[in-house]
């Protein structure tokens, strides 16, 4: 897919380059050119195409945050909750 991004903007630089280089075009004609045509669809095109790859980062982070909370409900483990506890002075932990 990133095979046909790559050769459409090699078109819409070469429309650009066309229309900037035209008797009857403009340089402001050439970069609405090259961003209604190229940057615009493109960049919509690379977030389409990316969306798959965010919800699974999203979902492997979801199935993680479940993973490491503790079946009594806290963030942390029991037994690292007991050892970053302080004991009291004179107490034992």
């Amino acid at each position: 897919m990133y095979l046909v991004l790559l050769a459409w903007g090699y078109v819409v630089v070469m429309m650009t380059i066309a229309e900037a280089l035209s008797p009857q075009g403009s340089v402001l004609g050439a970069f609405f050119t090259l961003l209604l045509y190229g940057v615009g669809p493109m960049g919509l095109a690379i977030y389409l195409m990316g969306t798959p790859l965010r919800r699974k980062a999203r979902r492997r982070q979801a199935i993680a945050a479940l993973e490491s909370s503790a079946p009594d409900g806290r963030s942390e483990p029991a037994a690292a909750a007991q050892e970053s506890r302080i004991a009291p002075v004179g107490e034992k932990p």
